[in-house]
């Protein structure tokens, strides 16, 4: 057994390999009023700031905060692109991090791109994906929305693995505030993207539930596919002279 099958069974305990995206019984009636309760939270305090954080900075200036997002999370990406097997990647990855954090001014300003050394995103979700841990389960997380069991698992491991969380660590004074700091930067920089796109979603939805669940899990389609293509077993053509066998 290769070493990348052991991986697999060891890891897709994980993922509670169950019926893909199970969504009925109990786990609808979870899943429909958690959506509920984080619809609320959105309308009354997200999607608000969201808006404030829009009206008050210039398309450059968000552009810019992205940019740091990204550079702080930009470790997490060579970890994973090494975990995943992409040498040449994981060398980019680290290059970004060591440009952009220093002439990119803390990675406001993405002067790697600007050198060829383009951004590849990833994350430990996709690295299970390649090891063919199984999605898991549909379920709606408090506060942070739609989820499968590996992805969420991914989310947590990305989590820790950032110069944000191991430095807000040694500080225990200000980890609090550095760490929940940087994910309401994150999470409102994310929705004032997806303004306009939500909205019209919602509008022209009979059911937005069932319309964000299918978007979601549509999404995740192509990071499923990995495990099929980068596993897949090689095709031999035995041709048999059938007069052979007369």
């Amino acid at each position: 057994m290769s070493k990348k099958k052991i991986v697999a069974v060891i890891l897709a305990g994980l993922a509670l390999n169950t019926s893909a995206y199970a969504d009925d019984g109990w786990l609808e009636t979870y899943n429909r009023g958690m959506f509920d309760f984080n619809m609320k939270a959105d309308k009354y305090v997200l999607k608000p700031l969201a808006k404030g954080y829009r009206a008050v900075t210039t398309p450059d200036v968000r552009l810019h905060v992205r940019d740091f997002i990204s550079n702080v999370k930009e470790p997490s990406f060579s970890a994973n692109h090494l975990l995943q097997g992409n040498v040449d990647k994981t060398f980019v990855s680290v290059a970004r991090f060591a440009i952009n954090s220093t002439l990119g001014l803390g990675g406001f300003f993405d002067v790697a791109e600007g050198w060829g050394l383009k951004k590849s995103e990833t994350g430990f979700d996709e690295t299970l994906a390649r090891y063919c841990v199984p999605d898991g389960p549909f379920f709606v997380a408090p506060l942070f929305g739609p989820f499968t069991i590996r992805s969420g698992v991914g989310y947590a491991v990305d989590g820790v693995s950032t110069p944000v969380y191991w430095g807000a660590m040694n500080d225990k004074n200000y980890s609090a505030k550095i760490s929940y700091g940087f994910a309401a930067l994150s999470a409102i920089s994310a929705r004032e993207r997806g303004l306009e796109l939500l909205d019209d979603l919602e509008q022209n939805s009979v059911d937005f539930y069932s319309t964000v669940r299918s978007a979601y899990l549509q999404n995740r389609q192509k990071m499923n596919s990995i495990c099929a293509s980068t596993n897949a077993a090689p095709g031999y053509d035995f041709d048999f002279d059938d007069e052979d066998y007369d």
